[in-house]
């Protein structure tokens, strides 16, 4: 959309994190926690930034409360379809101008759409701030999908689509969460279908943008060496024009749900396995509980999955449990990838530990552990200025507020051993559990 002059808006709203008043150096968590700020704009846009004084580099991303949760069975994929065609061009630049942008700079540009979000993002050096916003702004405002572009990126999207199910560690999710979501937007694919894809029309995408990637479903999230009041001069520099009709989002949760088991022949060498139910999602005060189980049970090489699974009878390489959390609804289990004659064996084993951290507290020793391993993943997160702008992005989606680092890390610290017993018995009762795996074919293999 073609930029033009407009009158002096009201002043925008600004929130400031308080600063301490103790003289004395801050830590970092006190640092970070500091040069926190969010303004709203008149239209609704939201800016939010993260200061970071001692760095020389700066992530920005243009965050759209649209997802694949927001599609009809007939639009399912596009908005991943349209995340690809912004990039084909804008009213002020060609696509190889586009893809040229950041990298001439040594930065980089790139975008990705979740199940609620789609975020385009760029990352340079602090003093290519300006360029960076201009760049991931023009690409959320001003794109013109051309019909030509649009029936070209549909044979790109469906290789896209072949490529991710030749993966069947990743396509193995798919069925799970068809299972878990049923008949629910939440269980099909981000990407789409062939057949989906190759129905959409210029129009159709078009009118999709105009409506999603409205001015109060948008936020622009900076971390790194800023400033955040240039920042908002820029964004208001930028959106200078851009007259979107305000969007009233409207999301319906996941209801019903039964259990189920699918066994699924692929001409693959090895079965790949996911056990899990459905869980809370990310608003519920039980997700940190929901963390610290996850955390314990399966990620890293101490966990009890890797343990007592690959280290005690090596029957995998891969294992390791999840949670995937949206605003209102969630799931949570266990992959594993192992052979296929010991697919029964493995599951067994899962079960009787997801039984047993349902079972029994952890004791005083592995809850501290968890809860170090927790805050450290979380603070070593934020050596990434990537890390702290998507971190910032979604807890203002999410919250419509900022998550100090001294709260999240205060919320790790009071969950209590039952808390995340309790959170193990709801969610893995054998009873609630879907099963999906992908088993060798042999006829497929021989």
């Amino acid at each position: 959309m073609p930029r033009a002059n407009r009158p002096s808006p009201a002043p925008p709203e600004t929130i400031r994190s308080p600063k301490s008043l103790v003289q004395r150096r801050p830590t970092p968590l006190e640092e970070a926690a500091a040069t926190f700020e969010r303004t709203i704009l008149p239209g609704g846009v939201r800016v939010v930034t993260e200061s970071i004084p001692s760095v020389r580099s700066v992530s920005v991303g243009a965050w759209v409360n649209a997802g694949s949760r927001d599609e009809t069975p007939a639009d399912g994929g596009i908005s991943h379809f349209l995340e690809h065609l912004v990039f084909k061009g804008t009213a002020r630049r060609r696509g190889y101008q586009i893809n040229r942008r950041m990298e001439s700079v040594g930065g980089y540009l790139n975008a990705f759409t979740t199940k609620e979000q789609t975020c385009f993002y760029a990352r340079g050096l602090d003093e290519h701030l300006g360029r960076a916003l201009d760049t991931v702004l023009d690409l959320v405002t001003s794109p013109t999908i051309p019909a030509k572009d649009v029936e070209k990126e549909k044979d790109v999207v469906i290789e896209e689509i072949k490529m991710y199910e030749d993966n069947p560690d990743d396509h193995v999710f798919d069925f799970y969460e068809q299972a878990v979501y049923p008949g629910h937007a939440l269980g099909r694919p981000v990407i789409g279908t062939p057949e989906s894809v190759q129905s959409f029309t210029p129009a159709r995408v078009r009118g999709y943008l105009e409506q999603r990637y409205a001015p109060n479903q948008i936020v622009v999230a900076v971390a790194g060496r800023v400033d955040h009041a240039r920042v908002v001069r820029e964004v208001e520099r930028q959106l200078a024009g851009f007259d979107r009709k305000p969007f009233d989002l409207m999301r319906t949760a996941p209801e019903a749900y039964a259990p189920s088991a699918q066994a699924i022949p692929r001409p693959i060498q090895q079965a790949h396995l996911v056990i899990g139910a459905p869980a809370w999602g990310a608003l519920d005060g039980r997700r940190t509980a929901l963390a610290l189980l996850n955390t314990v049970l399966g990620a890293g090489m101490s966990s009890r999955l890797n343990q007592n699974i690959r280290e005690r009878y090596g029957y995998c390489y891969s294992i390791y449990s999840f949670v995937n959390q949206q605003a209102d609804s969630g799931d949570a289990g266990v992959y594993v990838g192992v052979d296929g004659s010991k697919v029964d064996r493995v599951q067994k084993l899962v079960v009787r530990e997801l039984e047993d951290i349902a079972a029994k507290p952890l004791t005083p020793g592995a809850l501290a552990r968890g809860k170090q391993q927790l805050k450290g993943s979380v603070m070593l997160g934020l050596e990434s200025m990537s890390n702290r702008m998507q971190r910032l992005g979604r807890t203002e989606l999410l919250f419509a507020r900022y998550y100090s680092l001294d709260e999240v890390l205060d919320e790790v610290e009071a969950v209590r051993a039952e808390d995340v017993r309790a959170a193990a018995e709801a969610i893995f009762a054998p009873a609630r559990l879907s099963t999906v795996a992908f088993v060798p074919d042999l006829k497929a293999s021989a």
